[in-house]
């Protein structure tokens, strides 16, 4: 972990500002915060707790690093619990290139070159859980490297189909649980990796922050405009 993660006092400066960015983007918006929003809001939490940022990727769906800073490089992702409240699904890397419906590929292959797009010192999530009035959001500042997000942690078979006309053909990989974890990759979803991560007691250390807001924003554009005219 970097040393700036290592302090308290630093670790409270994440944790405000994010509540106050969460908050901030609130008060006009009422869709939850996802995918380009995140980048941007995480880029103003980095920055206004004394990080340089140094690139971002504004919104661009290419694989790899999102956000460049002091603290490293970022992947951002955003996404929900799932119904139990303590695990959560995110997508990767497309593998066309090393597997496919019409060649499985080896999976030493693919796990290198799962390794070698990941350009990022840390992944970033934003996990929510939606209520019909509030919107609970968690921080994840995890190392790309931690077990549960390691493709060589696990065991990977190949998935084999069912029924119809994919029955008795590869169709993909998976991997066995890891405290609940695992991962897959699906041909028909163009060879996308999946990760399906369960929330550990462990995992929590890295847990920056929290926040819940209502589901009703405060302004409109024009409402704000107003308030701040040119």
């Amino acid at each position: 972990m970097s040393e700036f993660l290592e302090s308290e006092a630093n670790l409270r400066k994440l944790a405000e500002n994010f509540t106050k960015c969460v908050k901030g983007y609130h008060i006009v918006n009422d869709d939850p915060i996802k995918e380009a929003p995140w980048e941007d809001i995480n880029a103003q939490v980095l920055h206004a707790s004394g990080l340089i940022i140094d690139t971002k990727s504004n919104g661009s769906h290419k694989p790899g690093a999102d956000i460049s800073c002091s603290l490293g490089s970022l992947s951002n992702k955003s996404t929900l619990y799932e119904p139990d409240g303590k695990s959560f699904k995110i997508s990767s890397y497309r593998l066309t290139t090393v597997c496919s419906d019409k060649e499985p590929g080896k999976i030493e292959e693919i796990i290198m070159e799962i390794e070698k797009r990941k350009n990022f010192q840390y992944y970033s999530i934003i996990v929510r859980n939606c209520s019909e009035s509030n919107i609970v959001y968690d921080w994840f500042l995890i190392p790309c490297n931690y077990p549960q997000f390691n493709p060589r942690t696990y065991i990977w078979t190949p998935r084999i189909g069912k029924i119809g006309k994919n029955k008795g053909i590869v169709t993909g990989w998976e991997t066995n649980l890891v405290h609940g974890s695992s991962m897959s990759i699906t041909f028909s979803m163009s060879s996308q990796l999946w990760l399906d991560i369960n929330v550990t007691e462990e995992m929590n250390a890295f847990r920056i922050a929290s926040s819940t807001v209502e589901k009703k924003r405060r302004l409109n554009y024009i409402q704000l405009f107003e308030q701040h005219p040119d």
